[in-house]
């Protein structure tokens, strides 16, 4: 009779801490900071190549080239906000 309580509290153990376990950590913040750097270096190098293609080639190329530009900057504005990176 001991053993079948026994099984029943580790069962429920089981269940509980599989209902409350949030999400680990996957990444520190010192990386969490660098992939920040990247993500923003990559938004201005295609900010700047979008600007470069609207005065240098055509005013066309250029709004063409600057919807890759947003998406980027949209991506590092967001993973920012994500992680309580401060603008």
């Amino acid at each position: 009779m001991h053993g079948r309580f026994r099984y029943r509290r580790v069962t429920i153990a089981r269940v509980t801490a599989a209902a409350y376990a949030g999400p680990a950590m996957s990444k520190t913040r010192s990386e969490v900071l660098s992939e920040s750097t990247t993500k923003g270096l990559v938004a201005g190098a295609t900010t700047a190549g979008a600007v470069a293609a609207g005065v240098l080639l055509a005013p066309v190329a250029g709004v063409v080239a600057a919807v890759p530009a947003a998406y980027f900057a949209y991506r590092w504005w967001k993973h920012r906000a994500e992680n309580g990176i401060r603008f």
